[in-house]
């Protein structure tokens, strides 16, 4: 196994500490939000997403971005919807599985072109490997999108 695998962390139990510490402690929502957030960093020149949960490293993924002629863009943001199945409008109906949407029709999703992970390689959206974007859009969706920020990098 390499350095880049996902480590396993079984969602249900992170949410389920989380929230039920969230609640018995009465925690304000400044502290409450740091408890439970759930942060994807980017990183383009490593073509890397570390995912942290609640402050923790939890997964670390290969990624393709932007192609040549493409551009990611970088910044933080938090996603604004999610698709188990979503199909671009702008390229052709290429299928986006387990899609994330953090700015305009950028999205974090599925990619069949595993062999790309790890070099540059989309129209600019952040590609996982299917069983991490699985995992990845399970986070999302436990956490809730108010509690997701996707910071992308240099």
């Amino acid at each position: 196994m390499t350095a880049l695998t996902a480590r396993f962390i079984n969602i249900a139990a992170i949410a389920a500490t989380g929230f039920s510490l969230m609640l018995a402690a009465g925690n304000a929502p400044a502290e409450a939000s740091v408890s439970n957030e759930v942060v994807a960093r980017v990183q383009l020149s490593t073509q890397t997403m570390q995912v942290s949960v609640g402050g923790r490293p939890t997964y670390e993924w290969k990624v393709s971005t932007a192609g040549k002629g493409y551009v990611t863009p970088t910044g933080s943001w938090k996603p604004y919807r999610m698709h188990e199945m979503w199909y671009s409008k702008k390229y052709d109906n290429a299928p986006m599985p387990h899609s994330v949407f953090f700015t305009g029709g950028y999205a974090v999703h599925a990619t069949p072109h595993v062999k790309n992970l790890g070099r540059p390689a989309s129209h600019g959206c952040i590609r996982l490997h299917p069983t991490n974007a699985e995992a990845f859009y399970t986070l999302v969706k436990t956490f809730g999108q108010q509690n997701t920020r996707i910071v992308i990098v240099q």
